[in-house]
């Protein structure tokens, strides 16, 4: 789509970050990087390239591991109780939340996440690294288990898995890397991280609050780079976890990596969200919703719920309102608190939504609102569009775009909404409106889905967070979200005690 912009983006031109760095983070302090590559830092907003990190070699990312593994084995770690490296864990969180104003503007200068939202990202994170401290008590518990039909018994211990390769994405970069990070730290795990190329510098917000807080040596490694940097990461022999959120097609090549190895994975991928709107809905609280269900971060979200599937008799009224909602939201400025649409993450994955609103076009639907090309002159701006009329084979009803595009869907019956929610090939999150929440809820057992939000859609740090079908492998959050970074050992004793 051609791009034809007049407006310019005004405050942003008062960030003034400056970010060139030659080093990555290995055994406790920054060391400078043995490969010569660099990638580049751009600002969404502006275009213009504001710093640059070192896309690490091989060799970077085997001293990173080597580090992890040598802290792992060394006394220390791995070995105290979880109530004590659980007392770090909220040392940690302090430190990080008071460095909240420097976190969130880095990662709008980023990724161009509104402020409005990134602010909150080095608190919330401070709150996964308290929930998770909260749990060393049952980490710590004895599970003494009984034969069945006699006085002998196990215990079952719960040790750390071992060395963690953590490898986060653009969209939220500090707060998808500390839902790895806080469970595997809880557990006495060493880790490496790998945050996405578009988004490297933040993360240097969060060593300095590790630092700051104590973690010992080795503990926590950093290298950036390019996607050949995860592949040295993720198959390094020293590893014994990776954990990954990113697209299902990377998502599909680490599975083959880590199935040909034996090592455990956890995959947090993409999603086609379904929000049901029910006959008796109340379509005031669903419209003030919809922004925050489904166009959340400026649509780059992958539980969003970017499906829209209304009950004929409502679709127009439904449709009219999400518009309505949609036009009122002020694109702009990613630092002005009052935008809700920023700019999206780089040119590349402006031009794909480009092209999926222009697939939308010749799949036969109709757009609503939207559409057009951004009236900015620079900047990656994609204007929010909303498709009516559309079916469920279509593209753009199937596949994941990633940018501020919302399908709605009309259905006939509840069984066809069923039958629309799940025919896709994701299965994240989702959300269904309905007066009737105890209708809604058991209608929630219907839909092939991780999770799913009656009235609204959120995420409980208490409960498990996982994808079906093409939208990942085995859960984060919850005590479940610590046991991935845990190895079993059953310990057979003689009932003699």
């Amino acid at each position: 789509m051609t791009q034809a912009r007049s407006r310019t983006v005004s405050t942003t031109e008062q960030n003034t970050l400056s970010a060139y760095f030659d080093d990555v983070f290995v055994d406790g302090g920054w060391r400078p990087a043995a490969g010569p590559g660099r990638i580049e830092i751009v600002n969404p907003a502006t275009e213009k390239v504001w710093g640059s990190v070192p896309d690490a070699s091989e060799a970077d990312v085997d001293a990173a591991v080597r580090a992890a593994s040598a802290a792992f084995a060394r006394p220390g770690w791995s070995r105290l109780a979880a109530e004590e490296r659980a007392v770090v864990l909220r040392r940690f969180a302090d430190e990080l939340e008071v460095r909240g104003a420097a976190m969130a503007a880095h990662i709008t200068a980023e990724n161009g996440t509104p402020i409005s939202e990134s602010r909150s990202a080095a608190a919330h994170s401070a709150g996964i690294l308290r929930y998770f401290a909260g749990l060393a008590g049952w980490l710590d518990a004895e599970d003494r288990r009984p034969f069945p039909g006699g006085d002998n018994y196990t215990l079952v211990r719960r040790q750390p898995i071992g060395v963690c390769a953590l490898i986060a994405p653009w969209n939220f970069p500090l707060t998808l890397v500390m839902v790895k990070l806080a469970p595997a730290l809880l557990a006495g795990c060493t880790v490496v991280i790998k945050p996405a190329s578009e988004t490297p510098v933040d993360l240097r917000v969060l060593i300095e609050a590790a630092i700051a807080a104590g973690i010992p040596a080795g503990v926590i490694n950093l290298v950036t780079g390019s996607r050949v940097a995860g592949g040295h990461l993720v198959t390094h022999p020293l590893v014994d976890k990776v954990a990954f959120t990113g697209s299902t097609a990377a998502g599909r090549i680490i599975a083959a990596q880590c199935g040909s190895l034996l090592r455990p994975v956890t995959l947090e991928l993409g999603g086609k969200s379904a929000a049901i709107v029910l006959p008796d809905a109340d379509l005031d609280n669903f419209s003030s919703l919809v922004l925050r269900t489904c166009l959340r971060n400026t649509g780059q979200t992958c539980y969003n719920s970017t499906r829209i599937l209304a009950p004929v008799a409502l679709y127009d009224e439904t449709v009219e309102r999400v518009v309505r909602e949609v036009r009122q939201a002020q694109q702009g400025d990613p630092l002005d608190p009052l935008t809700v649409f920023g700019p999206v993450v780089s040119a590349r994955q402006r031009e794909s939504i480009e092209g999926y609103i222009g697939i939308g076009r010749a799949e036969g639907a109709r757009i609503a609102t939207g559409g057009t090309p951004s009236e900015f002159d620079r900047g990656y701006y994609v204007t929010p569009t909303v498709f009516r009329d559309v079916t469920s084979s279509m593209r753009v009803a199937q596949e994941e775009i990633f940018g501020p595009v919302l399908v709605v869907l009309p259905y006939s019956d509840e069984a066809d909404a069923v039958r629309i929610a799940n025919d896709s090939s994701f299965g994240l999150g989702g959300a269904i409106f309905g007066t009737d929440e105890e209708h809604a809820t058991s209608l929630a057992a219907r839909i092939d889905s991780g999770s799913i939000g009656i009235n609204f859609y959120g995420s409980n740090l208490a409960a498990p967070f996982g994808g079906r079908k093409d939208s990942g492998l085995g859960t984060e959050y919850g005590p479940e979200g610590v046991s991935a970074y845990l190895a079993l050992k059953s310990v057979h004793r003689l009932g003699r005690d």
